[in-house]
This record gives structure tokens, sequence and C-alpha cells, in this order.
């Protein structure tokens, strides 16, 4: 069964990524219950979402939603007659396989957004304050007299190259020297007007999205420090024909642990909320962008989203920047500022 289901997963050129995990969790159903799949009832579902909810560490939302599809389609491949498994079973062991999971015990989905409602944007304060902390590594590694200089060098150009851009962390680490371009609009940003992504976040079943993401002359300030890093940083490590931009001490790519570890010291060094993690970069990106009033779909483009909703979710404006917004409402309508009154 499970075989067979890999196939069809594969038919459909989705990832080992996604058919791995779905078959570990039909297996971990399978032990939770202690039945074959023909034996399954809803009862044991529900007692399965029971016990995750359970215990010190509950599963969230969202991912107990996911497990809830996965075993819904691993019966539903059960139950399709062209397979054949509803014979079989019922030759085999005089029971066939039903739907665990049915619209009466299954989480309805009513949000456009159920992750983790800690995650939100940085404030220009904290931006700052991470990238300050990164930056001070080089200078305490150094006094100390010990290893680490260059690839903390690398680390603070690397977490600013994120963020300068709203990139995910894949993308980041497979960002290659040849990606980086320029734009002929805006020549004096040179060799680093663009960046073109090549491992955008894919579609279930397809390849990669491409997108090329401009720098803006908000964030005119990573050009500096992309100079710095490919002329006087990149060239310590091993790099001859190398393509990739980030480079570990051994010349390999680096990896997205490497970079979600450049984040987490830079964020408990620099004092921030220890709940925000990488993404929040890209968060704040899509936030800035919004407040410096970059029109949405040039917002929606720069990030690779599909749908407009989608790069809502990631907004989270100061009140500095809607009040601003009111004020100039107010100015239009009233002539008076807000705060203040017409005379």
């Amino acid at each position: 069964m499970l075989e067979g289901w890999e196939n069809q997963q594969r038919a459909r050129f989705l990832k080992d990524s996604t058919i791995v995990p779905r078959r570990r969790l039909v297996r971990r159903f399978v032990e939770f219950s202690g039945l074959y799949p023909w034996q399954w009832t809803p009862s044991e579902g529900e007692a399965w979402i029971s016990e995750l909810r359970s215990g010190s560490t509950p599963l969230r939302l969202s991912t107990a939603r996911n497990y809830e599809i996965d075993i819904r389609m691993f019966c539903e491949y059960l139950l399709d007659p062209r397979y054949g498994w509803i014979a079989e079973c019922t030759q085999q062991f005089g029971e066939i396989p039903q739907q665990v999971f049915h619209e009466d015990n299954s989480i309805v989905h009513v949000g456009d957004y159920e992750g983790d409602p800690s995650r939100r944007p940085l404030t220009y304060d904290e931006v700052q304050a991470l990238f300050d902390a990164a930056d001070a590594r080089v200078g305490t590694i150094r006094a100390r007299g010990r290893k680490g200089a260059r690839t903390a060098l690398r680390d603070a150009a690397m977490l600013k190259f994120c963020y300068a851009f709203g990139l995910r962390r894949r993308e980041v680490v497979h960002i290659d020297v040849v990606d980086l371009r320029r734009n002929s609009k805006m020549d004096d940003f040179g060799r680093f007007g663009a960046v073109s992504v090549r491992y955008g976040k894919a579609s279930r079943g397809g390849a990669p999205k491409r997108r090329t993401v401009l720098t803006i002359p908000e964030m005119s300030w990573i050009v500096e420090i992309l100079d710095h890093y490919m002329t006087d940083v990149r060239p310590l490590f091993p790099s001859e024909k190398r393509p990739a931009l980030w480079l570990t001490e051994r010349g390999s790519r680096v990896g997205m642990r490497t970079l979600n570890e450049a984040f987490c010291t830079a964020r408990d060094e620099a004092g921030i909320d220890p709940t925000l993690d990488l993404h929040s970069l890209r968060h704040s990106y899509v936030t800035h962008l919004v407040e410096f009033d970059y029109p949405e779909r040039f917002i929606q483009e720069q990030v690779g989203h599909s749908f407009s909703s989608t790069t809502a979710i990631y907004v989270g404006v100061s009140n500095e920047y809607r009040n601003r917004l009111l004020s100039q409402s107010m100015h239009s309508r009233y002539g008076t500022e807000l705060g203040g009154s017409s005379r």
C-alpha cells in the first residue's frame, strides 16, 4: 500500500521531502493504533489527534491539520477503485479500508494565517541591534585571539543580505556569484542592482520558482557591504572555481543550519525577543517596504508570493506609519495635520 501510494505521488512529481515524511506519518499512525490500514476507523484517528494535543508540547493547529490531510489522502488512495485495494482487502481479510478523517472530525480552515502568533517583523531598532551584534562579534573574536573572525564577517554580511532582499533561508544559501546582477535603471548599484533567485519556493509537484529581486534605494547600503564581502572577505575562503556566494571554511556552500545559527547568535547577543527566528527578517522586509510606500504588486513580485493575501499576512506596520497615513488623510480632507486644527 505504501509503495503504491509513493509511486502515485512520484507520478505527480512530488519531491522526497514531501513523500518521505508522509510515509513516516502513516507508519506512526499504524504504530499508535496497533492496526493495519484496513482496520482503521475514525475513532483511532480522533484518539491519535487527542493524544498529540496533550502533553507539555501539544501539536500546533496547522501541524495537526497537515497530519489529518496526509492520512486522509492515504485513505483516499486505498478507497480509489482504480487501485484495487478494496477488492484485495475484502478477499484477503474480509474488511475494507474506510476514511479516518472526514468533515465532522477534521480541523476546519477558518483563518488566513495559523502560524506562530509570536512571529512578527522586527522593528527598525531591532534590525539595527541585530546587525550591530553581528558586527561586534568580529571584534570580540579578534580581541580574544580566537579563530572565526572571517566566518563572523561572512555571517554579518549574510544576515544583512537576507534582510535587504527579503529572501527565504533556502534562497539565501543557494545564491551563486553569477546571480548578482546589474540593473540598467540603477547604474549606481553596479553589479549589485538585482539578485536572480533560482531556488524560490516551489508549488507542490513543481520546480523551484524563479524571480529577480531588485535592490531598492532604501536598502542601497547593501551594495557597499556586498562589495566589501566580494573583494575582501570571500577571497579568504577556498573560493577557486566555487560558484556559491556564501562559503564555508572548506569552500563548500553554506547550509541553512549555519544561517539559522548566525541569526540566533546575533539575536541573543542583541537581547532581542528569543521567539523571533530568521524568517522574521522576511516579515520585516515586507513590512518596511509597505512603510516605504511601495505598491502592493511590486512587493508581491519582490518576495515571490503568488497571491497578495499571502503578502498581507507578513505585514505588521508600525503605529508611526499608520499615524502618518492618518495625518495625510486629515490634511487632504480638512487641510489640517493629525493633532492640529485648521484656522
